[in-house]
Parts: structure tokens; sequence; C-alpha cells
């Protein structure tokens, strides 16, 4: 009885393990020339996790919250300079009854409820829900077909023609529309080192921004159409990390 116990727990564990594997969210891994180079098994807690509006709402603000200066400042009527003599007597004018020219109902008086400099707009977001933010915000953007995963970003010399025909030939294979009339920024590359060449080659093309994988976070991810992601496997091995 108990062999026969230990042999099917054996044999549950291995077909759980042979599902979390058969789980795993595939995708396919591109060269520059736009040609399949292999495929990656991704991780589903960063790929494959449910749409999280809430928490990704909240994140989002805060990350722009916290952009936020706060250097808007206005004086109220004990601020501002002048205003300390009576503009005329209290009774007799036949006008309204004023104490001073600087109240805010008065033309260079002071501001009712205005911005003040000693605000303060930021907002704490722990690590754990910008890690879950950003894994639901790629997990939306895998299944909507917006992300691609490319092997290596390397160009021999600093000329922007030739990046622009990898980000040419990348939007075949996917569909993307890229390059178009309107130069609007719509894709988000985010490479894994640092790579002075390709960096200054990319850059120019207007319709993308590079960043560092390690700087990847769900507001600029959102604020861009597609993502493009540089040397896959240690990428999401750094993803992973984070959760």
């Amino acid at each position: 009885m108990k062999k026969d116990i230990i042999q099917k727990n054996i044999v549950n564990s291995n077909d759980k393990e042979s599902r979390s594997i058969s789980n795993g969210v595939e995708a396919k891994i591109y060269n520059q020339k736009g040609a399949e180079a292999g495929k990656i098994n991704l991780p589903e807690k960063v790929f494959a996790t449910k749409w999280r509006s809430d928490l990704v709402h909240q994140v989002v603000q805060s990350m722009r919250s916290n952009k936020r200066a706060g250097t808007a400042d206005t004086k109220d009527r004990g601020e501002v300079r002048g205003g300390g003599k009576k503009p005329w007597k209290q009774k007799g004018t036949g006008q309204a009854r004023h104490g001073s020219s600087r109240s805010p109902i008065w033309v260079g008086g002071g501001v009712t409820h205005g911005p003040l400099s000693d605000k303060n707009y930021k907002r704490k977001i722990s690590k754990t829900m910008r890690a879950q933010a950003l894994f639901s915000v790629l997990s939306k953007k895998l299944k909507e077909g917006e992300i691609i995963f490319i092997d290596t970003l390397s160009m021999p010399s600093i000329k922007t023609a030739e990046a622009v025909k990898v980000v040419e030939k990348l939007a075949k294979v996917s569909d993307w529309k890229i390059v178009d009339a309107s130069k609007k920024p719509r894709v988000l590359t985010a490479i894994f080192g640092r790579n002075e060449k390709t960096e200054k080659s990319f850059r120019n093309i207007p319709q993308l921004k590079i960043v560092f994988l390690k700087n990847l976070n769900p507001f600029d991810v959102l604020n861009y159409k597609y993502l493009l992601i540089e040397n896959p496997v240690e990428s999401v091995k750094f993803l992973e990390s984070r959760a």
C-alpha cells in the first residue's frame, strides 16, 4: 500500500511538472533580417497574468504624480506686497467697504486656494506593486501581438539608415505599422545592455524610443503601441527575477 501511494505521488508530481512546462507561453525570436531565429518559453507569472486595471491605474497615476515638480506657487492676500492702507473711508463714499487693495476680489490682489509649493505630490510604490503592474501590462501586450523579441540589436557603425531597414523588416514580419508618415512615437525598444552604436543609430528614428530593460516600467510601456525586447533570454530572466 505504501509503495502504491509513493508511486502515485511521484506520478502526480511528474504530471504537475509537465503541466507547468506545457502551460508556458511560447514566443518566436527574430533576427535583424526579419527571419525567425528560434523560440523562447516565457514564464506565466510575467507574460500570462490576468489584466489588473485597478493595480495598473494606481501604479501609473502614482508614477505620474511622482514626476510632478511641485514648483507651482501663489500668494494669498497676506503675502502680496502692499495693501496696508485702507482704500477709502468706511462710510460716506457710496461705495462698498474695503479694508485692503490686496483682497482676492481686487486686480493685483492675492489668490484664494491657489497651488502652494510646499504640497507633497509623492506617492509610495512598492516593488511588488510596480512589478505586478508591469507583468499585467506585458501580458496584455503579448496577448494582443504587440511584443516582438529580437535576438540582438547590434550595428557595425552609427547609421540611422541601417537601423530603419531593421525596423522595416521587423514591421513586415509582425504587421506592425511602425514607420509611417505621421512619425508618432509608436515603439518602445528595450535593450539589455549599453551599446553606443545601437543607441545612436536607433535614437534618430522618431517612431522609436530606446530604453534599458532594467528601467522598463508600466508607464512607458502603456505610452507606446508596440514593445521591442532585445536579447530575450537574458531579458526574460531579469524580468522574472523582479517577481
